[in-house]
Formats: structure tokens, sequence, C-alpha cells
């Protein structure tokens, strides 16, 4: 199961028709000590790059953004009862939630590892 990488630093991680989202290293670099994490609820359905969750920490509030269009269908409760997490451990126990995709081709669209690295580099 591979990454993908969204322009807004959110990952998305492959598992058939449903996904794990969060947020990436650069972005929890870029943000600080994260202090808040506000997760979107089960059931509710989004259209790709909507907002779908805030991240707070002590520097700056940052939207989460809906990598691809889908229903949440798990969040990630460890996080919200400790938001560092999203900083020790971004892409492991940091995960944000979990969606069903709706449109599964939107994915192809999305930056893998490389077109992400460079990408955060210019």
């Amino acid at each position: 199961m591979s990454l993908k990488y969204t322009e807004d630093h959110e990952w998305i991680q492959l598992d058939g028709d449903t996904a794990v989202v969060g947020i990436t290293h650069h972005a929890q670099d870029a943000l600080g000590d994260v202090v808040f994490v506000d997760l979107p609820e089960v059931g509710k359905t989004f259209a790709q790059k909507d907002i779908a969750g805030v991240v707070e920490s002590v520097k700056a509030a940052a939207d989460v953004y809906m990598p691809v269009s889908g229903e949440v269908t798990e969040v990630n409760e460890a996080l919200r009862n400790d938001p560092s997490l999203a900083n020790t451990d971004p892409l492991g126990q940091g995960w944000f939630f979990k969606v069903k995709l709706s449109h599964p081709a939107e994915v192809e669209a999305l930056l893998d590892e490389t077109g992400y690295t460079q990408f955060t580099a210019g």
C-alpha cells in the first residue's frame, strides 16, 4: 500500500475502496506542537478538497482538506484525546480519519512520494 499526497499536505493510504488520511511530516513540522484537532463526523460525505477538519498548534491553525471524495467511516479518537500524536507519529498513530472513496480515480491525480518531496522542496 503506497502513500499519496496532496499539495495541502495531507497523506492518504489506500486499502481497497477505503483509505486512511492524515497530515504529513512537513505539515506537522510547519505547525509545531499540535494541541487540538477537530475531526469530521462519521457518516458525513465530502467532496475532494472540502475542509474536513482543523488542526491547531501553538503557532497556528490549519484546515485539513479531503484528499478524495467520499464518506468518513471512522475517526481517530486517540488523536482527539492526544493531539500530539500528529507530531510524534503523523504517518502512523497520528492518522485523522478513514474514508470510503466515492470516486477512486481521484487518487490518480495525487502526488507520489517523489512528487511531494519535489513540491515541498520548491
